[in-house]
Parts: C-alpha cells; structure tokens; sequence
C-alpha cells in the first residue's frame, strides 16, 4: 500500500475509577487504546468529590494515550472542559437530543460519546447521533439496559445493538463500540461476544481490565484471509474503475471497495 498512513483506530477503551489514582496510572500503562476515567458506575457516591478533584490534577497535562472522562453529571464539566489533558467526555443515560444539546453548551467543543441506556433512548438512537457536530461516537450501556427491558438472556440484545449500528452509520460516525464483558475471567465467552459483536457491525470493545485487552484485540483484527479478499478487491480496484467481477465471480461496487480499504486499515495496525 502507499500514500500517507491509515487513521489509528482504537479498539480497546479500558474503563477505571476516578477515585483510585493508581488504578488510573496502572490504566494509562496497560496497552489500551483509550482510557475511561469513570466518575459515575465505579465511584461509590461519598467518594465522587474526590473523584472529579483527582481526574481533573491527572488531566492537568496532556497524555500519550487519549483519555475519556465519564460524568457522573452535567456539573462536572466546568472543572474538566478547559484542562489540556482530557480528549473527550461520555455522556451516560443520554435519552434525547436535547440531552446532547445542553451537555455540548457546557463542553467548550470536546468530542461526545453518548451512552444510550435504556429502551427511550434506544428508540431515539439516530436523533441522539446527530443531535450535534460535536458527537463522535454512541454506545449502549448494556447493564442498565438489561435491566430496563427486562432481558433474561444476552440474545435480547440483538436488535438494541443493530439498531445503533445502524444509527451510527447513518449519523456518519464511526461503527459503535462494544459494551463491556462482566466476568473478566471468562475470556472464553469474552472472545465469543467479540466475535459476536464484530458479525453485528461493532468494532472494538470496551473493557473493565488490562487481561480482556488482547483478546478484544485479536478478535477485531482482520484475519489473514481477509486480509488477503481485501487485497484482492482493492487491487482490482484500481486497474478498473466503476464496478466489476473478480475472477472468482464475486461482483464488486464502490461499498465493496470502501470496506475493503477499512479492513486494509486495521491490518496496517497490527503492521
């Protein structure tokens, strides 16, 4: 391949809580991609102060690995928003776009994540994705939505994760990544839901430990046989324009091509 280097894409997002300082430093070192700083799930509610004072001395300087808060509320934005070493905010239990529009009035142009957590929010999920130039990316939060819809078994999840897919596509933002895996001793069943997840449209994971890291890696990595179609694909690309037929009868178009290069893109990564 030639021309200039492929865009960094993050797989792995490795969530720790604002109020265990080492944790966080322990984090920053662990080869994840981004980090969460988590002031809102991880921090018991007598501990938050400490939490929001603590994140905002560590982001008092900027960071080689990119760092992500999630608020625990609106009003912690003032005392992160202007600091050189937060890359962008997570937004949770984000029901509407009007949620959006005044969390983005507060966040000085930093990039959002929104995280949609119940079936409100689930339905207003496209709204939610465009609601602001300054929205990056959307995610569930898949524990709260179990909850919220009642959800005996993981196969309920299908249709909320396609439909932000879907959602996410459509707002021009890139493929959602992939709510956490509890259990962070079963990477058995970590890899399958990866597995799972990429066949959804997802790309990446998040994570609550440095040992889920490489598994989320692997499993969104393109394999060597993908690589390998999608060589071909761009390859044929590019000695004929407009649509065509590979030799083993495969037709490809422009969306063929345009994923072909992504996959060519996260192959670079592991280059």
């Amino acid at each position: 391949m030639t021309g200039t280097a492929p865009p960094f894409t993050p797989l792995t997002w490795l969530y720790a809580p604002g109020d265990r300082p080492a944790v966080v430093h322990k984090a920053l070192a662990s080869g994840a991609d981004v980090v969460i700083v988590d002031l809102e799930d991880a921090v018991a509610p007598d501990r938050r102060a400490y939490a929001l004072a603590a994140t905002a001395e560590l982001l008092a300087e900027p960071h080689p690995v990119p760092i992500h808060v999630r608020i625990h509320s609106p009003r912690d934005i003032p005392a992160l928003a202007p600091l050189p070493g937060l890359v962008a905010l997570r937004v949770p239990k984000v029901t509407h776009p009007t949620d959006i529009h005044r969390i983005a009035e507060l966040a000085q142009g930093l990039p959002l994540y929104p995280l949609l957590e119940n079936a409100l929010a689930v339905e207003h999920a496209y709204a939610i994705a465009a609601a602001h130039p300054t929205v990056r990316g959307i995610a569930l939060g898949e524990a709260d939505l179990r909850a919220d819809l009642g959800l005996r078994d993981d196969s309920g999840l299908d249709w909320p994760r396609a439909r932000i897919v879907v959602a996410a596509r459509a707002a021009a933002l890139p493929p959602p990544v992939q709510s956490v895996h509890p259990d962070v001793r079963d990477l058995e069943a970590l890899a399958a839901g990866c597995a799972r997840g990429r066949a959804l449209g997802f790309l990446g994971r998040a994570a609550i430990h440095p040992r889920q890291l490489p598994v989320i890696t692997r499993a969104y990595l393109p394999t060597p046989d993908e690589v390998a179609a999608a060589e071909q694909v761009v390859k044929a690309a590019e000695a004929e324009a407009g649509a065509l037929a590979l030799p083993d009868g495969r037709f490809v178009d422009t969306a063929v091509v345009a994923g072909a290069r992504r996959v060519l893109a996260l192959a670079a990564r592991a280059a």
